[in-house]
């Protein structure tokens, strides 16, 4: 079919989409490449049942196992089209009651498996001392780094993080993570004083005289977004000599899990600290650990 017949993606087909790739960005941390390659397998796969007289809400797991039978594909390829797919309809059925997520009994391809990205720890030393703390703006920043790194929260926790939700006397955090589930974490002597900094020297100034919910305020006076986050985090990372490729909007998430490892920490323990739901879900970072044990021998073992 050539490109001047082939169907339209339906509206609220490229509404969805965007809305999947801008929680897969902030939340999964994902790389612009793979969010582009989602955004095109995606929309090909809209455009494809479009033709069907389907849309991507009508889709139904035989639409999904023809379209995936058209002709060969490289494992990668057909690896990153039904992580796409899976993604994209996971975030449906969890946003929408009752939705039918047609790619529960889909068969996974193997392939091999992207591990998260975690930087050294004298890089995150680099990183949570790059704001100025001299000013508001940085004393905000430091205070959300610090924060971030110490509890290893989401990048839509720590936005949406309410004042209330911090108890300095107990110094810890009341998060609601996904799924509407509360757990406490602990903040750390670092990150609490950080946090006492920013809520004496610059909140006040940011919050213009009002009395925002939000525990970190924008220049505007209300709750960052994702996206404002992602910038600084990407600034202050520059700033330090840390490039871009390396950096994710989960990036420090993924740090404390992989360094909690390093030190011992119990991976049960990790899970109930991420909040999450499965321990599969957890055990990636035992590779994350393994790999980076694997490149210290090699790099300074005599016969590594």
């Amino acid at each position: 079919m050539s490109k001047e017949t082939a169907p339209s993606i339906a509206e609220a087909d490229a509404a969805s989409i965007a809305a999947f790739l801008e929680r897969a960005w902030s939340e999964d941390g994902l790389a612009d490449r793979t969010l582009d390659a989602y955004r095109r397998d995606l929309e090909a796969l809209a455009r494809w049942l479009a033709g069907r007289e389907r849309d991507l809400s009508r889709a139904r797991r035989e639409d999904l196992s023809a379209y995936h039978g058209q002709g060969p594909a490289a494992v990668r390829t057909m690896a990153r089209r039904q992580s796409a797919f899976r993604r994209y309809y996971a975030f449906r059925a969890r946003n929408e009651p009752g939705f039918d997520d047609p790619t529960r009994l889909i068969e996974r391809p193997k392939a091999p498996r992207s591990l998260p990205k975690a930087l050294a720890e004298r890089e995150i030393e680099a990183l949570l001392g790059a704001p100025d703390v001299a000013t508001t703006l940085g004393l905000r920043d430091r205070a959300m780094l610090e924060l971030m790194y110490a509890s290893g929260l989401r990048v839509s926790e720590l936005v949406e993080l309410p004042l209330a939700a911090l108890n300095p006397r107990q110094g810890v955090l009341r998060i609601t993570g996904k799924g509407g589930k509360d757990r406490l974490v602990p903040v750390g002597e670092v990150a609490l004083e950080r946090i006492e900094a920013y809520l004496a020297g610059a909140r006040p100034a940011l919050a213009k005289g009002r009395q925002p919910a939000a525990l970190f305020l924008s220049t505007r006076g209300e709750g960052m977004t994702r996206q404002m986050f992602w910038t600084l985090v990407k600034r202050h990372a520059l700033k330090v000599g840390i490039q871009p490729k390396r950096i994710s909007p989960h990036v420090l998430r993924h740090s404390f899990a992989t360094h909690l490892l390093n030190h011992g920490a119990d991976l049960r323990a990790l899970q109930m600290l991420l909040g999450h739901s499965a321990l599969s879900t957890t055990q990636i970072y035992t590779l994350v650990a393994k790999e980076g044990l694997k490149r210290l021998h090699a790099q300074h073992h005599p016969r590594g």
